[in-house]
């Protein structure tokens, strides 16, 4: 069978799972994820990859892609401790979120964490006091035309200010390496890279005329992965990227990725139980035992999950909601399913990240445990 639910294809590995394991879990594929970390490897084979952490931190996905060689990208002490429990090396762990708390920066300073972004003149001072001599980059503000879940406005700096930022830096105990960006996540549209590159291009410009020596650019994340709707393949976004890369940067230059939805994204399945239905104002509804609250919090932001039923027969338009009692709680006005009874499982693909990392346990209701298969 399948890793994952195309065509209508349960996976058998999950649906034995769903016989014998309460409802909602997370199954996720362990070979999948090394697949399409190996594809990232294979389009971008001089970068530097970083797992994004926060997409999804199972102690035993950290463990795979420490296995396999990967760096990763962190936030918190909750993280910096996961990692470290795992045997990661602090050589391979870096902070792109310019906004960190002072335990977070000491600790990980202490850990041996040598790389943190910054974006702002306080966040500059924290770095210099908690982590002298630490490699800093700053965050540059782009584009995030094409990307599903915009990152702008919270972070980063325009190119001006960018220039600024890193002079400031030099006179201190710090040293400044590089620039980073974030297109957005779930990005479909390449020439976002390249707008972020060539602005990139113009800080470094601009700061080797103050006589500074840059070393790495950290091109972040973003990359989509097939939800519903078809994407452009990695290896045509990744082709984009290093024809530009080519063209605005110098060689020898040092390239960080740092992938989470495009490493673990289709890994996932979401198994979910229908615990009720009902017709209200001439639609079918069906209501989950998963919903915005304990898992799809991403549905918010507009994102559509293919499901797929374990009962055969005709399809028509159901109205999928979750268990809660907050009618903000809708995961989908429109999916195409089967006449289904209360006890059905439904399958949710693509649901490897971001799920259980937004989950809470509002109104009770249980985050979806994790089993491997």
């Amino acid at each position: 069978m399948p890793d994952n639910v195309p065509n209508g294809g349960i996976p058998k590995s999950v649906a034995r799972l769903a016989q014998t394991r309460k409802t909602p879990f997370l199954a996720i594929n362990k070979k999948m994820i090394l697949r399409k970390l190996d594809q990232l490897q294979r389009a971008m084979p001089d970068a530097r990859i970083f797992y994004a952490l926060k997409t999804n931190s199972h102690r035993r996905i950290a463990k795979m892609l420490q296995d396999a060689g990967t760096g990763f990208e962190i936030s918190s002490e909750e993280e910096l401790d996961l990692l470290l429990r795992c045997g990661v090396s602090p050589q391979r762990i870096i902070s792109s979120n310019p906004l960190k708390s002072p335990q977070f920066i000491r600790a990980a300073h202490a850990a041996g964490v040598k790389y943190f972004a910054f974006d702002s003149p306080d966040e500059i001072e924290k770095l210099s006091r908690f982590a002298p001599g630490s490699s800093v980059y700053v965050r540059l503000s782009v584009s995030n035309e094409g990307s599903q879940w915009p990152l702008g406005g919270k972070f980063g700096v325009e190119t001006e200010q960018a220039v600024e930022l890193i002079t400031r830096a030099s006179k201190g105990p710090l040293v400044p390496c590089g620039i980073t960006f974030h297109v957005g996540s779930q990005c479909t549209d390449e020439m976002s890279w390249v707008s972020a590159i060539k602005k990139g291009r113009l800080v470094w410009n601009a700061v080797e005329r103050e006589g500074i020596s840059l070393w790495m650019l950290n091109i972040g994340g973003g990359f989509p992965i097939e939800y519903t709707e078809s994407i452009p393949p990695i290896d045509r976004i990744a082709s984009v990227i290093e024809e530009t890369l080519r063209q605005e940067f110098p060689t020898g230059v040092e390239i960080f990725v740092e992938p989470g939805r495009a490493v673990v994204g289709e890994a996932g399945i979401l198994a979910s139980t229908v615990i009720a239905k009902a017709k209200r104002n001439g639609q079918d509804w069906i209501y989950l035992d998963v919903g915005v609250f304990n898992g799809l919090m991403e549905s918010i932001g507009g994102f559509r999950y293919s499901m797929v039923a374990d009962r055969n027969g005709p399809v028509r338009k159901w109205v999928v909601a979750g268990p809660s009692c907050d009618s903000f709680d809708v995961i989908s006005n429109e999916v195409d399913l089967p006449e289904l009874q209360i006890g059905d499982k439904v399958y949710i693909s693509s649901a490897g990240a971001y799920t259980t990392a937004y989950a809470s346990r509002f109104n009770g209701f249980p985050i979806p445990k994790i089993y491997f298969v």
